[in-house]
Protein backbone atom coordinates (compact mmCIF):
# COMPACT_ATOMS: atom_id res chain seq x y z
CA UNK A 1 0.00 0.00 0.00
CA UNK A 2 1.29 3.47 -0.81
CA UNK A 3 2.10 5.94 1.95
CA UNK A 4 -0.94 8.09 1.20
CA UNK A 5 -3.43 5.22 1.21
CA UNK A 6 -1.77 3.68 4.27
CA UNK A 7 -2.38 6.89 6.23
CA UNK A 8 -6.01 6.96 5.16
CA UNK A 9 -6.53 3.31 6.11
CA UNK A 10 -4.96 3.89 9.52
CA UNK A 11 -7.28 6.84 10.16
CA UNK A 12 -10.33 4.80 9.23
CA UNK A 13 -9.32 1.88 11.42
CA UNK A 14 -8.65 4.25 14.33
CA UNK A 15 -12.17 5.64 13.94
CA UNK A 16 -13.60 2.23 14.78
CA UNK A 17 -11.79 2.18 18.13
CA UNK A 18 -13.71 5.15 19.57
CA UNK A 19 -16.44 4.25 22.01
CA UNK A 20 -19.91 4.68 20.47
CA UNK A 21 -22.48 6.95 22.07
CA UNK A 22 -26.20 7.20 21.68
CA UNK A 23 -27.33 9.48 18.89
CA UNK A 24 -29.92 11.11 21.14
CA UNK A 25 -27.17 12.35 23.50
CA UNK A 26 -25.51 14.42 20.76
CA UNK A 27 -26.41 18.08 20.43
CA UNK A 28 -28.15 18.77 17.15
CA UNK A 29 -25.75 21.65 16.40
CA UNK A 30 -22.64 19.95 17.80
CA UNK A 31 -19.84 18.25 15.92
CA UNK A 32 -20.90 14.69 15.11
CA UNK A 33 -18.77 11.81 13.76
CA UNK A 34 -19.48 8.49 12.10
CA UNK A 35 -17.04 5.77 11.14
CA UNK A 36 -17.79 2.69 9.06
CA UNK A 37 -15.73 -0.42 8.34
CA UNK A 38 -16.81 -2.91 5.67
CA UNK A 39 -15.99 -6.40 4.48
CA UNK A 40 -16.10 -6.03 0.67
CA UNK A 41 -16.06 -8.86 -1.90
CA UNK A 42 -15.57 -7.24 -5.32
CA UNK A 43 -14.98 -8.75 -8.70
CA UNK A 44 -12.60 -6.78 -10.93
CA UNK A 45 -13.34 -6.03 -14.58
CA UNK A 46 -12.00 -3.88 -17.36
CA UNK A 47 -9.22 -3.93 -19.90
CA UNK A 48 -5.48 -3.61 -19.20
CA UNK A 49 -2.47 -3.52 -21.55
CA UNK A 50 1.08 -4.25 -20.40
CA UNK A 51 3.90 -2.79 -22.46
CA UNK A 52 4.08 0.20 -24.74
CA UNK A 53 0.99 0.69 -26.90
CA UNK A 54 1.76 0.37 -30.61
CA UNK A 55 4.92 -1.65 -30.05
CA UNK A 56 3.37 -4.77 -31.57
CA UNK A 57 4.03 -6.88 -28.47
CA UNK A 58 1.79 -5.18 -25.91
CA UNK A 59 0.01 -7.77 -23.73
CA UNK A 60 -3.71 -7.30 -23.09
CA UNK A 61 -5.87 -8.97 -20.41
CA UNK A 62 -9.29 -8.68 -18.78
CA UNK A 63 -8.59 -8.84 -14.99
CA UNK A 64 -11.96 -10.47 -14.34
CA UNK A 65 -11.10 -13.44 -16.56
CA UNK A 66 -7.76 -13.95 -14.84
CA UNK A 67 -8.95 -13.53 -11.24
CA UNK A 68 -12.17 -15.50 -11.93
CA UNK A 69 -13.64 -15.08 -8.44
CA UNK A 70 -14.43 -12.44 -5.85
CA UNK A 71 -11.75 -11.54 -3.34
CA UNK A 72 -11.96 -9.88 0.09
CA UNK A 73 -11.10 -6.18 0.26
CA UNK A 74 -11.09 -3.37 2.81
CA UNK A 75 -13.57 -0.50 2.63
CA UNK A 76 -14.08 2.23 5.22
CA UNK A 77 -15.52 5.72 5.71
CA UNK A 78 -14.94 8.49 8.24
CA UNK A 79 -17.37 11.44 8.33
CA UNK A 80 -17.76 14.62 10.40
CA UNK A 81 -20.72 17.00 10.40
CA UNK A 82 -21.82 20.17 12.21
CA UNK A 83 -25.32 21.33 11.42
CA UNK A 84 -25.93 21.07 7.68
CA UNK A 85 -22.22 21.14 6.68
CA UNK A 86 -19.79 18.27 6.81
CA UNK A 87 -17.11 16.24 5.09
CA UNK A 88 -16.01 12.64 4.68
CA UNK A 89 -13.26 10.43 3.36
CA UNK A 90 -13.85 6.98 1.93
CA UNK A 91 -11.28 4.32 1.06
CA UNK A 92 -11.53 1.11 -0.95
CA UNK A 93 -8.34 -1.00 -0.85
CA UNK A 94 -7.72 -4.24 -2.74
CA UNK A 95 -4.79 -6.66 -2.90
CA UNK A 96 -5.67 -9.31 -5.48
CA UNK A 97 -3.70 -11.89 -7.41
CA UNK A 98 -3.97 -15.19 -9.22
CA UNK A 99 -1.92 -17.64 -11.25
CA UNK A 100 -3.68 -19.29 -14.17
CA UNK A 101 -2.34 -22.16 -16.26
CA UNK A 102 -3.19 -22.85 -19.91
CA UNK A 103 -5.08 -19.58 -20.22
CA UNK A 104 -6.33 -18.27 -23.56
CA UNK A 105 -7.45 -14.93 -22.04
CA UNK A 106 -4.55 -12.98 -23.50
CA UNK A 107 -3.86 -10.81 -26.52
CA UNK A 108 -0.43 -10.02 -27.95
CA UNK A 109 -0.13 -6.96 -30.13
CA UNK A 110 -3.93 -6.65 -30.09
CA UNK A 111 -4.39 -10.17 -31.54
CA UNK A 112 -5.90 -13.14 -29.68
CA UNK A 113 -3.72 -16.17 -29.01
CA UNK A 114 -3.84 -18.82 -31.77
CA UNK A 115 -6.43 -21.55 -31.15
CA UNK A 116 -3.74 -24.12 -30.29
CA UNK A 117 -1.68 -21.84 -28.02
CA UNK A 118 -2.08 -20.85 -24.38
CA UNK A 119 -0.22 -19.03 -21.63
CA UNK A 120 0.74 -19.34 -17.98
CA UNK A 121 -0.30 -16.08 -16.29
CA UNK A 122 0.69 -14.59 -12.92
CA UNK A 123 -1.36 -11.43 -12.33
CA UNK A 124 -1.44 -9.05 -9.36
CA UNK A 125 -3.42 -5.86 -8.65
CA UNK A 126 -2.82 -3.80 -5.52
CA UNK A 127 -4.03 -0.34 -4.48
CA UNK A 128 -7.22 1.56 -3.96
CA UNK A 129 -9.53 4.50 -4.49
CA UNK A 130 -9.70 7.33 -1.95
CA UNK A 131 -12.59 9.81 -2.05
CA UNK A 132 -12.54 13.01 0.03
CA UNK A 133 -15.45 15.45 -0.21
CA UNK A 134 -17.44 18.17 1.50
CA UNK A 135 -21.16 17.76 2.08
CA UNK A 136 -24.24 19.95 2.52
CA UNK A 137 -27.46 18.49 3.96
CA UNK A 138 -29.96 19.46 1.30
CA UNK A 139 -32.78 17.51 2.98
CA UNK A 140 -32.35 17.77 6.79
CA UNK A 141 -35.12 15.27 7.51
CA UNK A 142 -34.36 13.22 10.62
CA UNK A 143 -35.62 9.96 9.13
CA UNK A 144 -34.57 10.37 5.46
CA UNK A 145 -31.73 12.91 5.14
CA UNK A 146 -29.94 13.59 1.84
CA UNK A 147 -26.52 15.24 1.38
CA UNK A 148 -25.07 16.91 -1.69
CA UNK A 149 -21.33 16.23 -2.05
CA UNK A 150 -18.38 17.62 -4.00
CA UNK A 151 -14.75 16.60 -3.78
CA UNK A 152 -11.92 14.55 -5.24
CA UNK A 153 -11.10 10.88 -5.81
CA UNK A 154 -7.63 9.40 -6.11
CA UNK A 155 -7.17 6.07 -7.89
CA UNK A 156 -3.76 4.69 -6.97
CA UNK A 157 -3.06 1.14 -8.17
CA UNK A 158 -0.24 -1.08 -9.35
CA UNK A 159 -0.77 -3.96 -11.77
CA UNK A 160 1.83 -6.58 -12.65
CA UNK A 161 1.81 -9.55 -15.02
CA UNK A 162 4.14 -12.43 -15.76
CA UNK A 163 3.35 -14.60 -18.79
CA UNK A 164 4.80 -17.61 -20.61
CA UNK A 165 3.19 -18.83 -23.85
CA UNK A 166 3.11 -22.45 -25.01
CA UNK A 167 1.76 -24.50 -27.90
CA UNK A 168 1.72 -23.35 -31.52
CA UNK A 169 3.30 -19.93 -31.00
CA UNK A 170 5.11 -19.59 -34.31
CA UNK A 171 3.04 -16.51 -35.24
CA UNK A 172 3.80 -14.72 -31.96
CA UNK A 173 6.78 -12.30 -32.02
CA UNK A 174 9.69 -13.58 -29.95
CA UNK A 175 9.56 -10.51 -27.69
CA UNK A 176 5.95 -11.27 -26.79
CA UNK A 177 6.22 -14.97 -25.99
CA UNK A 178 7.18 -14.46 -22.35
CA UNK A 179 8.04 -11.71 -19.94
CA UNK A 180 7.20 -9.63 -16.90
CA UNK A 181 5.71 -6.14 -16.85
CA UNK A 182 4.22 -3.73 -14.33
CA UNK A 183 2.90 -0.19 -14.18
CA UNK A 184 1.31 2.30 -11.78
CA UNK A 185 -1.83 4.43 -12.16
CA UNK A 186 -2.16 7.65 -10.14
CA UNK A 187 -5.35 9.48 -11.19
CA UNK A 188 -7.04 12.48 -9.54
CA UNK A 189 -10.65 13.27 -10.48
CA UNK A 190 -13.25 15.80 -9.36
CA UNK A 191 -16.54 14.15 -8.28
CA UNK A 192 -20.05 15.38 -7.49
CA UNK A 193 -22.94 13.39 -6.09
CA UNK A 194 -25.58 12.73 -3.47
CA UNK A 195 -25.86 10.33 -0.54
CA UNK A 196 -28.36 9.60 2.16
CA UNK A 197 -30.88 7.12 3.47
CA UNK A 198 -34.58 6.36 3.21
CA UNK A 199 -36.27 5.21 6.40
CA UNK A 200 -39.07 2.82 5.60
CA UNK A 201 -40.75 2.15 8.95
CA UNK A 202 -42.02 4.33 11.78
CA UNK A 203 -39.64 3.00 14.45
CA UNK A 204 -36.64 3.99 12.26
CA UNK A 205 -34.96 0.60 12.67
CA UNK A 206 -34.90 -0.28 8.96
CA UNK A 207 -33.54 1.96 6.23
CA UNK A 208 -32.11 2.01 2.71
CA UNK A 209 -28.71 3.74 2.40
CA UNK A 210 -27.67 5.06 -1.02
CA UNK A 211 -24.71 6.84 -2.61
CA UNK A 212 -24.00 7.98 -6.16
CA UNK A 213 -21.27 10.18 -7.65
CA UNK A 214 -19.81 11.00 -11.05
CA UNK A 215 -16.69 12.86 -12.10
CA UNK A 216 -13.73 13.36 -14.40
CA UNK A 217 -10.19 14.70 -14.48
CA UNK A 218 -7.18 12.49 -15.11
CA UNK A 219 -9.79 9.86 -15.99
CA UNK A 220 -12.21 10.27 -18.88
CA UNK A 221 -15.08 9.29 -16.57
CA UNK A 222 -15.50 7.80 -13.11
CA UNK A 223 -18.70 6.98 -11.28
CA UNK A 224 -19.74 5.11 -8.18
CA UNK A 225 -23.04 3.66 -6.99
CA UNK A 226 -24.00 2.05 -3.68
CA UNK A 227 -27.41 0.76 -2.60
CA UNK A 228 -28.11 -1.28 0.50
CA UNK A 229 -30.28 -2.24 3.45
CA UNK A 230 -29.58 -1.22 7.04
CA UNK A 231 -30.56 -1.97 10.62
CA UNK A 232 -30.29 0.93 13.10
CA UNK A 233 -29.25 0.54 16.75
CA UNK A 234 -28.69 3.16 19.48
CA UNK A 235 -24.91 2.87 19.01
CA UNK A 236 -24.81 2.71 15.20
CA UNK A 237 -25.91 0.67 12.20
CA UNK A 238 -25.41 -2.67 10.49
CA UNK A 239 -25.47 -2.36 6.70
CA UNK A 240 -25.49 -4.81 3.80
CA UNK A 241 -24.98 -3.22 0.39
CA UNK A 242 -23.88 -3.60 -3.21
CA UNK A 243 -21.20 -1.25 -4.51
CA UNK A 244 -19.92 -0.53 -8.01
CA UNK A 245 -16.93 1.72 -8.78
CA UNK A 246 -16.21 2.34 -12.46
CA UNK A 247 -13.43 4.04 -14.44
CA UNK A 248 -13.18 4.88 -18.14
CA UNK A 249 -9.65 6.04 -18.92
CA UNK A 250 -8.30 8.44 -21.51
CA UNK A 251 -6.55 6.92 -24.51
CA UNK A 252 -2.82 6.27 -24.53
CA UNK A 253 -2.51 4.67 -21.10
CA UNK A 254 -2.13 1.09 -19.89
CA UNK A 255 -5.69 0.90 -18.54
CA UNK A 256 -8.64 1.29 -20.89
CA UNK A 257 -11.26 0.60 -18.20
CA UNK A 258 -11.42 -0.70 -14.65
CA UNK A 259 -14.27 -1.51 -12.29
CA UNK A 260 -14.90 -3.05 -8.88
CA UNK A 261 -18.32 -4.60 -8.28
CA UNK A 262 -19.67 -6.64 -5.42
CA UNK A 263 -21.41 -7.01 -2.04
CA UNK A 264 -20.30 -5.49 1.26
CA UNK A 265 -21.26 -5.95 4.90
CA UNK A 266 -20.33 -3.24 7.36
CA UNK A 267 -20.69 -1.72 10.82
CA UNK A 268 -21.16 2.03 11.41
CA UNK A 269 -20.47 3.77 14.73
CA UNK A 270 -21.65 7.21 15.81
CA UNK A 271 -19.98 9.39 18.44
Amino acid sequence: MSGRLACVAAALCAAGSFGPVRADTQAADGLQFTGQLNFYMPSVGGRTVFGQAGSGVEIGIDPNKVLEHRNPAFMGTLEARRGRWGGFMDLTYVDLGNSKAASTQLTIGGIDLPADANAQLDYHLRGGAWTIAGTYRGIPDRDSPADLLAGFRLLEIRQSLGWQTAGNIGSIPAAGRSGDAAFNVDNWDVVFGVKGRLTMVRDRKWFIPYYVDIGSGDSKLTWQLMLGFGWAFPWGDLVASWRHLDYRMKSGGNVDSLNFDGPAVGVLWRW
